[in-house]
């Protein structure tokens, strides 16, 4: 079947046992496909371990989305309602506009207007929107060394949503555990 209004970005896809799995936004119940038997034609070098392939922006947007769905139920609501993407990279002009001289700098950033600072006379000019850049968050990850990609998603996710939210350090302190 096809679904006009879907966004492709919101689905999750897993491989599991030669079958995809997909997982859509609002159906927590994934539907599985089978995968045609590829690796019978492919040479052992072009046919990795899944432990040896570089996460992908589809995980990295999953793991956010998972970050988002253990909130506490009074930020969890809201933070549905903003936007998460995932890039490899921060585009040159948004880089520019923050000061930021190397890409590999910036894991996250939140766009849009805090909720402390927002007013129902506001002129809605588009979504919030909490952008997450694998390829620092990979980098970070692998410098680190010392925790999970998870819990370096969540943290990314957690302390842009905090601005969104207008959250102090404590505040992010009590839902995210990286801070202790």
């Amino acid at each position: 079947p096809s679904w006009p209004c879907l966004d492709p970005s919101s689905l999750a896809l897993r491989f599991v046992d030669r079958q995809v799995r997909i997982i859509l936004p609002r159906n927590p119940v994934p539907f599985t496909l089978p995968l045609p038997p590829v690796r019978a034609y492919l040479p052992a070098m072009t046919n990795p371990s899944p432990d040896s392939i570089a996460p992908t922006l589809a995980l990295i947007e999953q793991l956010a989305h998972e970050t988002v769905s253990t909130l506490p139920p009074q930020f969890r609501a809201l933070a549905t309602h903003v936007r998460l993407r995932v890039e490899d990279f921060a585009e040159d002009e948004m880089l520019q506009e923050l000061g930021v001289d190397d890409a590999f700098d910036l894991t996250g950033l939140y766009d849009g207007i805090p909720l402390t600072e927002k007013s129902t006379a506001d002129q809605v000019t588009g979504p919030d929107v909490v952008w997450l850049f694998r390829r620092p968050i990979l980098d970070e990850w692998a410098e680190r060394g010392n925790v999970s990609l998870q819990e370096l998603v969540s943290h990314v996710v957690i302390h842009e949503l905090g601005h969104h939210f207008g959250w102090s350090d404590e505040d992010i302190a009590a839902i995210d555990p990286w801070w202790e």
